[in-house]
């Protein structure tokens, strides 16, 4: 009962709903198993975008979700295929980009019998992804159970990953014909239409606190985290007009008007005044200062209100207050701001003496002066994507963004898997510049996915920088005596042959003037560039560490 024809009707229900869920890219990988799929995708009118490597595709797909801020479909086959998404999946659900993944999967006759390429694949993703699993094809299920069924699981799935698992009999291939029209008939008026076949509203969540006028009165400190650049930029304005502090991690676009937060943090002056705050608003998550994280510690305000739209616990410090299921945007209109001047305009003038003295002591060194001088290198109506490790931590602490300008990090569970794809994902979600800053031990991890960058509809230039290892692990206490051998591992490469065997343009730096004008270069071209920025290998985790300690000392 389940012959090509029929599978080929099956797996077109399947991709008619997701288009109707706002599903307008879908990432395939190659495979026989999921031939019904891939081929109703082809005929379909999503955006199908291919890679060869499974792990790569998964976060692809994270970042077209990132970039188009919509769900994400895929498609893989059977066996090993399907348990290379786990990181992008892990990641989704941290972070909150829907992804829907599509496994073909061989029918129940052939699981846990000695079949080729047959692993038990319901559940694989265990707690990390949402559930549907299908069964097996058949005439005898009704085409509007499938939908309806399909409907309800994406609607459940409001955050993260839905693992929608597709068994499928052979045979995979065969002309296409009429066969089984009359089983698609039910569904004919709604093939026309854009709307689900049940369309589930979600529940309404106001979140208006109706004490907000007596507490904007009070001390307050405002801390932005992961966030929309249009949300970045209310929140700097929301803070300015009550006279708020804004204490801004790098990912939240709100332009960091305290700059270099993460170096004076722990100056007891710092400390002193910002433990008068009677109020921490908290809007987004995902922060990378370390100082701010052991702040929002240590610190005893008497009430602290987390406001992000993801569910769940979101605070390692588990401080006292409220967690605010929201929008921040529909909240920052819900509680306006009253007009007040600055409670400890003190931070202002030390923020600005650390970045003086943060100028002078990076002047010399190439990798934290990239840094700290990130924002001229920043493409005009592009993007930014920020690689893991020590990277994100040096922009963090010591650059200054234009207000609004698009920052993109994998920081859910902050792995350096993935993270070319996620920005080629993001890249063509958007058809805008983007400029990109890896390590060189995660381009290495990702090499698979420069062939990515071979086809972009706008330029990117990816700054491999090159400090022979992972560098992150000179900033910990690992014994210097094994921290090559099994922490920081040297590979002593060069990316010349990575770039050739793409087909991308490649260009070798190894000072801060080469590196702007090859980056301004790669911006005058179209397609993808990889600049290799070549520096000494500890010399920026020290010099960072040398201005964590000025910074504490003011």
């Amino acid at each position: 009962m389940s012959d090509s024809s029929f599978n080929r009707r099956w797996a077109q229900v399947i991709i008619e709903v997701l288009a109707r869920h706002q599903v307008r890219h879908i990432c395939i990988a190659p495979g026989s198993r999921s031939a019904p799929l891939t081929l109703a995708a082809a005929k379909s009118a999503l955006t199908c975008h291919t890679h060869f490597d499974e792990r790569g595709l998964g976060f692809l797909a994270l970042g077209l979700a990132k970039g188009s801020r919509t769900p994400v479909a895929l498609i893989v086959t059977s066996g090993t295929a399907v348990a290379n998404l786990l990181p992008a999946v892990i990641e989704a659900q941290l972070t909150g980009e829907r992804l829907i993944v599509l496994s073909a999967d061989r029918p129940p006759e052939l699981i846990n019998c000695g079949a080729n390429q047959a692993i038990t694949q319901p559940g694989i993703f265990s707690h990390f992804a949402h559930r549907c699993d299908l069964p097996r094809p058949t005439p005898e299920i009704d085409a509007r159970w499938l939908a309806a069924a399909l409907d309800e699981a994406i609607a459940a799935a409001s955050t993260g990953a839905l693992h929608v698992n597709c068994p499928f009999a052979e045979p995979l291939y065969g002309t296409e014909d009429n066969a089984w029209r009359e089983w698609l008939a039910s569904l004919d008026a709604w093939m026309q239409q854009s709307i689900p076949w049940v369309t589930h509203s979600a529940p309404e969540n106001h979140a208006q606190q109706s004490d907000w006028p007596a507490w904007r009165q009070k001390r307050g400190v405002v801390i932005a985290g992961k966030m929309h650049p249009e949300q970045g930029a209310a929140v700097a304005r929301w803070a300015a007009t009550l006279g708020w502090p804004l204490l801004a991690d790098i990912q939240s676009q709100t332009g960091q008007p305290l700059p270099c937060a993460d170096l004076w943090l722990s100056s007891p002056q710092a400390q002193q005044q910002l433990n008068q705050a009677e109020l921490v608003v908290q809007f987004g998550t995902s922060l990378i200062s370390k100082r701010l994280l052991q702040w929002q510690q240590q610190a005893r305000p008497q009430q602290w209100w987390l406001i992000d739209a993801l569910p769940g616990r979101r605070d390692p410090a588990s401080q006292p207050g409220r967690r605010i299921v929201s929008e921040i945007g529909s909240w920052i209109n819900a509680h306006p701001a009253v007009a007040a001047t600055p409670w400890v305009p003190e931070l202002a003038t030390l923020a600005a003496s650390i970045q003086r003295q943060a100028s002078a002591v990076v002047e010399n060194e190439p990798e934290t002066l990239l840094a700290h001088r990130l924002a001229e290198l920043l493409p005009p109506d592009g993007a930014l994507f920020l690689g893991n490790s020590l990277l994100v931590r040096l922009t963090d602490a010591l650059a200054q963004l234009p207000v609004g300008y698009p920052v993109y990090c994998n920081r859910g569970a902050s792995g350096i898997d993935g993270l070319i794809a996620t920005l080629s994902g993001i890249q063509r979600a958007q058809a805008r510049p983007v400029l990109a800053l890896l390590g060189d031990i995660s381009a290495l991890y990702d090499l698979n996915s420069l062939a990515l960058l071979r086809q972009l509809a706008a330029p990117l230039v990816l700054v491999v920088v090159n400090n022979n290892g992972g560098r992150i692990f000179s900033l910990l206490p690992t014994p210097v005596s094994e921290r090559e051998r099994f922490f920081t591992l040297p590979q002593s490469v060069s990316f010349a042959p990575a770039a050739q065997m793409f087909g991308l343009d490649y260009q070798h730096v190894a000072a801060w003037a080469p590196l702007q004008q090859a980056v301004k270069q790669g911006f005058m071209q179209q397609g993808g560039t990889l600049v290799e920025f070549s520096v000494a290998p500890d010399s920026g985790a020290e010099t960072f560490a040398r201005l964590v300690a000025m910074g504490a000392a003011l």
